[in-house]
């Protein structure tokens, strides 16, 4: 039997060895057997294999693929049982006279002329050619929305001085067929209900008699994220030069492969924004000029901002406990934890007394002090409390800044809480988009999660056509007042 499990565990050895040989190739790109190169591929760049999907069957041959397209549902529905059911063929042609039937007109405008010729100012105009533009939109009333097709008569004019041939530039329409209240509808159904596009279409399609694709939902989608960056970028402004700036990441697939979306929030505003890394160029690009206090968790691109940090202590201690579940038995570290779980305890409960409030909390520094002399005095064996201590000890100086700083939470809530919006937008959209897309919704997004933190509601703030939040936020409360008077 000894005999046996000595040459079970040679084996074994040198079935290590091949393996630490090969893996050693792969990381040089060099084969073994002829040194030439190899092709190493990382398994997150191939793609995934979901047995479950949808998808396109190849075929050998031609005239397989030729019988298997006779098969699908809308040939055999189209093509093949229209002639052999009256019931199908009344139900498509029913489609078919609605999808070409002319809306009704709601309300027809004759928009006025222009006062004088713009070129020489002549007064005297006479109509020379009459243009109509229809422009298709939803009206909002106290209980519900409809459908409003509006209809816009107007004329070019020719003057009789210089001959010039014009029409009135003070329109108040644009090329878009399609008017502002709806493009906000599928906003706000896309970005705060969650509503997938072809959710958004189904919706539109159905209840208001539209035929909108995917596409022209998404076409609608871009025109407002266009519309509002500038409002994004402002809120960005505002958050980078404030006194309070939360930041945390998550990873989001695109068409080029993983990134990243990182977030930054103050108290009022938060702004999303996407990165093809998760390299420390964002945050440094932003932030090097921020002067205020940082909150994030313990990722070490933080520590190349110069500005006063507070690490998450939350992640602190949920890392701590994962390292005294996996070691309940080591005395050595559960006396470690439990010195700083002391220490931290009275403090919370200074906060949950008083608040974020440095007068209140300065008599805790005296503790924090006495902590670190004895964490600096202590000699662990064990490796878990030796790293715990090393850690501790390499960010002294960012683990109780709260203590300085009025206003500035212990932990990395807030940016949390604030990631989660995209988290649950993330699996909506099936977690793969492209970077343009991904780019309107994170701007659509921030201005959405911002109107929720300052207590307005979404919807309104894009019917209102106002671009700067706070100010629209002024004209609610002036409203409210009034209202109240």
């Amino acid at each position: 039997l000894k005999e046996k499990l000595i040459i079970y565990n040679s084996e074994d050895c040198e079935a290590m060895a091949g393996v630490t040989d090969c893996l050693s190739a792969f990381t040089s790109k060099r084969d073994l057997s002829n040194s030439k190169p190899i092709d190493v591929v990382n398994t997150d760049t191939l793609p995934r294999y979901n047995p479950y999907k949808f998808q396109n069957n190849v075929f050998a041959m031609a005239e397989l693929e030729e019988i298997n397209n006779a098969a699908y549902w809308d040939y055999q529905r189209e093509k093949i049982l229209l002639r052999s059911n009256q019931q199908l063929d009344k139900i498509a042609k029913a489609a078919l006279k609605k999808v070409g039937a002319q809306p009704r007109v709601n309300k027809i405008i004759h928009w006025p002329a222009p006062s004088k010729c713009p070129l020489c100012e002549e007064p005297k105009l006479y109509k020379h050619q009459t243009y109509v533009k229809i422009v298709s939109d939803i009206k909002f009333s106290q209980f519900g929305i409809k459908k409003w097709i509006t209809k816009y008569l107007f004329y070019r004019y020719r003057c009789t001085s210089c001959n010039a041939a014009f029409q009135n530039p003070d329109r108040p329409w644009t090329g878009d067929k399609f008017g502002p209240n709806i493009q906000a509808l599928t906003v706000y159904l896309n970005i705060d209900l969650r509503l997938s596009l072809n959710g958004v279409a189904v919706f539109l399609n159905q209840i208001l008699g539209y035929s909108f694709a995917r596409g022209a939902v998404q076409r609608f989608k871009g025109n407002v994220a266009a519309e509002y960056k500038h409002t994004c970028d402002r809120l960005l402004e505002k958050i980078v030069t404030g006194p309070l700036v939360h930041a945390d990441e998550t990873t989001v697939n695109s068409d080029k492969g993983v990134g990243y979306v990182w977030v930054f929030t103050s108290l009022e505003e938060v702004v999303f924004i996407y990165a093809p890394t998760r390299e420390g160029e964002l945050l440094t690009d932003l932030l090097k000029d921020f002067k205020g206090v940082l909150v994030s968790d313990f990722y070490t691109a933080y520590d190349s901002l110069n500005c006063p940090q507070q690490k998450c202590l939350i992640h602190l201690i949920r890392d701590l406990n994962e390292a005294l579940c996996k070691e309940p038995f080591n005395e050595e570290f559960k006396s470690l934890v439990t010195d700083f779980a002391s220490l931290l305890k009275p403090i919370i409960a200074t906060i949950d007394r008083f608040g974020l409030k440095t007068r209140f909390l300065r008599k805790h520094k005296i503790f924090v002090d006495r902590f670190f002399k004895r964490l600096a005095r202590n000699h662990y064996e064990t490796e878990a409390a030796a790293k715990c201590k090393n850690r501790l000890e390499k960010n002294r100086d960012k683990l109780f800044t709260f203590l300085d700083y009025d206003g500035v939470p212990w932990n990395n809530n807030n940016a949390e809480h604030a990631i989660k919006p995209f988290a649950l937008l993330r699996r909506d959209f099936s977690g793969v988009t492209t970077e343009n897309g991904l780019r309107d919704y994170l701007i659509l997004l921030s201005i959405c999660e911002t109107c929720k933190y300052k207590g307005l509601n979404f919807l309104d703030f894009l019917r209102s056509g106002e671009k700067d939040i706070d100010i629209f936020a002024q004209k609610k409360t002036k409203k409210s007042d009034c209202s109240i008077l």
